[in-house]
């Protein structure tokens, strides 16, 4: 039998493994003995402790994805403005800055496995419940504010994704620091516009 330090060391190890390789090859050839090899862990442990390789992407989802975890983030209303101008810099950095994540939320769009549905409902859930908190710091209505919202972490992912293929956009340069600065100085603009 497996301690519970063994376990949680091994899980680590796995879903390290399952995001190093989905940034460095994608998708193709990854299976269970890749993941395993990569991880220095029996391909028994996948299936023990996530049942599948779904199983193991999932659990790097849930630990990765921004908005899977913005369920836990209160907003400091003592400075809104400020605080929701950090808030969307750090989806930003946390979409560029993680090229397996970028990768997967590509994927995304092509499946509705399971997990995959379970993971749209949990950043939907949290997504809601954030703009929920936000609502009376703002000058607009809730539903031109869930739509602002949207557009925001749409244009966030969709431009973090498209990145890797992609040099500008709008005349702004998406690969550079400089240009997501623009981009975030916009987001800037836009917070500054709706917020009390």
């Amino acid at each position: 039998m497996v301690n519970e330090r063994d376990r949680g060391q091994s899980e680590e190890k796995l879903i390290d493994a399952v995001g190093k390789l989905i940034a460095e090859n994608g998708f193709e050839n990854l299976g269970i003995n890749q993941v395993a090899k990569k991880a220095g862990c029996s391909k028994n442990l996948i299936y023990r402790y996530f049942e599948s390789l779904d199983g193991l992407i999932y659990a790097y989802m849930k630990r990765y994805d921004f908005w899977v975890n913005a369920q836990d983030e209160k907003p400091d209303i003592t400075n809104i403005k400020d605080y929701l101008k950090g808030f969307y810099r750090r989806e930003i950095a946390e979409f560029r800055g993680n090229i397996a994540m970028k990768r997967l939320r590509r994927w995304e769009l092509f499946t509705d496995k399971d997990f995959v549905v379970e993971i749209r409902s949990r950043r939907e859930i949290n997504g809601v419940r954030f703009s929920n908190l936000v609502a009376e710091f703002v000058k607009i209505d809730k539903a031109q504010l869930l739509a602002v919202s949207a557009l925001i972490d749409a244009g966030i992912a969709y431009l973090a994704i498209f990145e890797d293929n992609c040099r500008m956009y709008n005349d702004i340069d998406i690969q550079s620091d400089a240009g997501w600065e623009q981009i975030a100085t916009g987001i800037d603009f836009l917070i500054d516009t709706m917020v009390i």
